[in-house]
């Protein structure tokens, strides 16, 4: 282990040699990182001692809580026997064969078969690679297109990034990549028209996808990609007539269907994985973050056996990561996965804990600066506002997000801020007691927001 350091020598050294991800260096380095140093549960120490709540699992993936020696016990027996070796060259191993037929136990009963990859930006280059390759083999070579929708998050690597819909990610680089297409998103409270239901209007940002297809041609488009609900763009959850809308627009045509599944799997909907919260019936599926709980990089693509059966009809398919497969990274898996079996997780998100937080939450929706605050198992918004009835937005967007967020850290409460929408996706194994103590931090952090916008004259 490194030597304790102080927390002024910890941020030297971060400021002089660490490039962060999604980060303005030189205002961070200005204000110093916040340096965590232990974690267990939901709770997470920093160097000075300060105990936080995270609201966040990480990035979306401790699932589990920290602390869980179970997976640290097989990783470090895996790391002893077999620490590393690919599965090239017609070889394999234990856990990845062992991960292989449990993810095949825990996915729709379509999927059988996965293609391991070491993240979920590795997973949906994958996916883009995988899908043209299946029409290739077909005889279909110009169905290449896939169709995303804007504001969506699918990774950030030149590929993931592209089939994202981010403006700024795609600012930067060149993106996106041809044959990418983005569509409306489903966020009724920034998108929908005056007066448009929740229904109406899921129906009409469905046809969206249905209108591009005929517009371009189906004999060229490949897929439609689509999380089941938008994490990184502020937990965006469709209104109800969405999905069925989109399975019907997918099974009259010959176009995959993929679940990007990163933030939604694993329980964190209430079932194992969103789309069958959802009910629809993908043809290849994303995975990544919860598969571990974090304590390990691995990511998968599950693909359906329609697709898999064509694929392996092919030949050589010319793709792969040397760490896909990874026996140690299987060995947290598998030792997670039998975590959250025993302990029962996604049980407790559908029947415990996620209808407790989610009437807690919601009532987080009386208060003056929040349009609404919807959440699905344990992924929830709060919508900052200075008009609920207009449904109108806070002038220079993200401003208002940005000092919320600054309060929540402030508290000792982890929340995202994205625009001017804070969200929430915490641990699984989260208490009642910790719920109540997430919502008192997140009530402040809102009066404290809202006493600041008052004094500055942004509301009255």
């Amino acid at each position: 282990m490194p030597q304790p350091k102080s927390t002024a020598e910890l941020r030297a050294l971060d400021a002089a040699h660490h490039l962060h991800p999604f980060s303005d260096m030189k205002a961070l380095n200005a204000e110093g990182s916040r340096i965590i140093t232990r974690a267990d549960g939901v709770w997470l120490t920093d160097s000075e001692g300060n105990r936080i709540l995270d609201g966040m699992s990480g990035l979306w993936c401790v699932n589990v809580g920290y602390g869980r020696e179970e997976i640290v016990d097989a990783v470090a027996a895996q790391m002893r026997e077999l620490p590393y070796y690919n599965t090239f060259f017609k070889t394999t191993h234990q856990p990845a064969i062992e991960l292989s037929a449990k993810l095949a136990e825990l996915t729709p009963p379509q999927f059988n078969r996965v293609f391991f990859t070491g993240s979920g930006s590795e997973s949906n280059d994958t996916v883009i690679r995988l899908v043209r390759r299946y029409f290739d083999i077909r005889e279909k070579p110009q169905k290449k297109v896939i169709i995303s929708r804007r504001n969506a998050y699918h990774g950030s690597t030149v590929g993931a990034a592209s089939l994202g819909g981010m403006a700024p990610m795609h600012e930067q680089g060149g993106l996106p990549i041809p044959d990418i297409v983005h569509i409306a998103q489903p966020y009724w409270w920034g998108e929908a028209r005056q007066g448009e239901t929740m229904e109406e209007f899921g129906i009409r940002t469905a046809r969206a996808l249905e209108s591009v297809i005929d517009a371009m041609g189906e004999d060229r488009i490949a897929a439609f990609i689509a999380e089941p609900i938008q994490g990184a763009g502020g937990v965006i959850i469709p209104p109800i007539t969405y999905w069925p809308e989109i399975a019907r627009i997918c099974r009259e045509r010959d176009i995959l269907f993929v679940s990007d599944e990163v933030i939604c799997g694993f329980g964190r909907t209430g079932q194992w994985f969103g789309c069958e919260t959802y009910h629809t019936h993908p043809d290849i599926l994303v995975m990544a973050k919860g598969i571990t709980s974090g304590y390990m990089p691995l990511g998968g693509v599950m693909v359906a056996d329609k697709v898999a059966e064509v694929l392996m009809e092919g030949g050589d398919f010319n793709h792969g990561y040397t760490y896909s497969g990874h026996p140690a990274a299987c060995a947290a898996a598998l030792a997670n996965l039998a975590i959250m079996q025993r302990e029962k997780l996604v049980e407790r998100v559908a029947e415990n804990v996620g209808p407790y937080l989610k009437a807690r939450w919601s009532a987080l929706a009386e208060h003056p600066l929040v349009g609404e605050a919807p959440m699905v198992g344990l992924v929830g918004a709060l919508e900052l506002t200075p008009d609920k009835v207009g449904r109108t937005s806070f002038p220079d967007v993200g401003k208002v997000g940005t000092l919320a967020r600054d309060f929540s850290f402030a508290n000792n409460l982890v929340m995202r801020a994205v625009r001017d929408r804070l969200i929430i996706a915490p641990p699984l194994v989260i208490s009642h007691g910790e719920c109540d103590e997430l919502i008192a931090r997140a009530r402040r952090t809102l009066d404290q927001t809202y006493a600041e916008l008052k004094r500055r004259g942004w509301v009255a």
